[in-house]
């Protein structure tokens, strides 16, 4: 009994701290600017050295750096963040006709713009969401740079020998001269507060990173902004433009954005066409569907599981590009974003895919296909609450000339990554509900997914409610418990569930844009699991582990589809392009 009043005691003060940072950021955001050590910026990184996130491991510790939080950081802010004074995030200002270079994060899709030595804008045009988790981020890189600074100077504000050393290797290093790095990591190891093999192994994570600048150029350079402010006055800054403050959260990038998608559909005459969608990444649909006719010849009678693990490596961009061309040749129309949403779109008419290839699992009525001509519309993954705006503005109908057409959805279907609370990395989650983290708003789920459909795959499959948090960076396993062990039950956190639901709710019950009858599928692999050290989202991605969750809850969303209401299954009359029967 006092171990679960303890895990509610903590929890309570880590979602105090939580509501804090959150009524701070928006504060700062409405008022313009801020300094990062100064009073207001004070209290963010009070809160979060209180919430202490697991993503950030050891942020509390007051002298030793954290190296897998900084990398997780660095790959989602834009490269050479670290050295920059000001940050000025923005809207979509035009500065992409300008000719700054475009700097987008390898983890993290947004353009930012290396205005000067000392000034980075940032474009924010994914809502609140993103504004907040690139707060978050740039809060823990301000905490790591303080102890930087701390570990390399003395009770005096005198820099030590560690420090100057650091200073010739980041000089050598841009040169491009030799350096022994032994004696290199030796300095450094003492500047972060690491042993000896952590920094090294933390080095040559950075590395291999893309789009990432070297441990010794981002350690110094943290240390050296945080330097000249404490010992010169010269005050670090974030703020927000005007345009930015007045556009937020009024769903212009999801109006543009959806209205792009509806203007494709009817210009291929697919508007009144039974509309099936899927939120999910840019690839698995497509290879399922695809992939094995358009690589017969090199990949034939492979297992999708297989197949799709040679697509998913680096090395094999020419087979990606041979699958995506062929889609586009027989049904597929792809549709890259140019509105700022950075949400990529596939339209897909299900008459126009050769069947002749597809793969085993996935169950088809070729008779129905042919009869009701459905449409797939595959939207790349949105962030947080723009989820909402996206998913709003898709559903409401399309207007030309002043006539409005509603969208014949059928369904939808959400693929995501999520956390696990009760499981490990690559299992899979099936939501029977989403509770927004928070508040009091809960959104029961009539799934078509049942743990029984992923069942006989080898897999772990959990069942149940599905926790939408305000920022996957906020989390700690004081709130992940309690969130597991109470009533809720909860088996997994994401970030967008609940915005969905409140949007597809708002479409089907109340404005009636869409049909009551819509079909819902939702199930999520998991990405981490922050209750175990070693696999949250800092320690890494799934990389190929992730193939074949991924690729099994694809088959079974493909599969639900193409079954159409009839229930059959597996009468597999080939279709040719053009979606009729081919003759012997």
């Amino acid at each position: 009994m006092k171990d679960k009043q303890k895990i509610r005691s903590r929890a309570r003060e880590s979602r105090a701290a939580i509501e804090r940072m959150y009524i701070a950021m928006r504060h700062l955001f409405i008022r313009g600017s801020y300094k990062p050590l100064g009073v207001s910026g004070e209290s963010l990184i009070d809160a979060m050295k209180t919430l202490s996130p697991e993503i950030y491991g050891s942020v509390s510790d007051p002298e030793r750096v954290e190296l897998d939080g900084l990398l997780y950081v660095f790959q989602r802010l834009p490269q050479g963040i670290e050295d920059c004074r000001y940050i000025r995030l923005i809207t979509k200002e035009g500065y992409e006709k300008s000719n700054f270079d475009i700097l987008v994060p390898p983890k993290r899709r947004r353009n930012c713009y290396r205005i000067d030595s000392e000034q980075m804008f940032i474009e924010m045009t994914r809502g609140r969401s993103d504004v907040y988790d690139v707060l978050t981020h740039l809060t823990f890189m301000y905490i790591e740079a303080e102890k930087i600074r701390k570990n390399s100077t003395d009770h005096k504000g005198r820099v030590q020998r560690d420090w100057q050393m650091l200073e010739r290797i980041v000089e050598a290093e841009k040169k491009g001269d030799d350096f022994n790095k032994e004696v290199a990591f030796t300095y450094l190891s003492k500047i972060l507060n690491q042993s000896y093999v952590d920094t090294v192994a933390a080095a040559e994570k950075f590395e291999k990173a893309d789009k990432v600048n070297s441990l010794f150029y981002v350690a110094y350079n943290l240390g050296k902004r945080s330097m000249e402010e404490a010992e010169e006055g010269l005050s670090r800054e974030i703020s927000f433009s005007r345009g930015l403050r007045e556009k937020i959260g009024h769903h212009i990038y999801g109006e543009i954005w959806a209205n792009k998608i509806k203007e494709a559909l009817h210009e291929d005459g697919l508007i009144d066409r039974p509309l099936h969608i899927i939120s999910a990444n840019m690839h698995s649909v497509m290879n399922c569907l695809y992939a094995r006719e358009a690589l017969q010849s090199q990949k034939k009678n492979m297992p999708l599981d297989q197949l799709a693990s040679i697509l998913s490596q680096g090395e094999n961009e020419h087979l990606r590009q041979k699958v995506k061309k062929f889609a586009e040749r027989n049904g597929m129309r792809c549709i890259e974003d140019t509105t700022g949403t950075n949400i990529e779109v596939q339209i897909i008419d299900l008459t126009r895919v050769p069947f002749r290839q597809l793969p085993e699992e996935i169950n088809i009525n070729a008779r129905y296909i042919e009869d009701k001509k459905p449409v797939i519309l595959v939207m790349d993954y949105a962030f947080g609450e723009q989820a909402y705006e996206s998913m709003d503005e898709l559903l409401k109908p399309y207007v030309k000339d002043e006539v409005k057409t509603p969208l014949n959805v059928k369904s939808i279907a959400v693929m995501g990554k999520a956390g696990i609370l009760t499981g490990e990395k690559g299992d899979i989650m099936v939501a029977n509900s989403h509770v927004f983290e928070g508040t009091a708003d809960n959104y029961p789920v009539d799934n078509e997914f049942s743990i029984e459909d992923f069942e006989g795959h080898g897999m772990h499959v959990v069942e149940g409610t599905m926790i939408t948090v305000l920022g996957t960076s906020l989390q700690n396993k004081d709130i992940l418990r309690y969130f597991y062990n109470s009533s809720w039950r909860a088996v997994g956190l994401e970030m967008e569930g609940a915005h969905y639901q409140k949007a597809i709710q708002s479409a089907s019950k109340i404005r009636g844009s869409v049909s009551q009858d819509i079909k819902l599928l939702y199930a999520y692999y998991a990405s981490d699991n922050p209750l175990i050290s070693g696999q949250t989202l800092a320690s890494g991605s799934l990389g190929l582990d992730g193939v074949k969750p991924t690729y099994l809850i694809t088959v079974k969303i493909l599969s639900k589809i193409m079954e159409g209401d009839t229930g059959q299954k597996n009468n597999r009359l080939p279709l040719d392009n053009k979606g009729d029967a081919p003759k012997d």
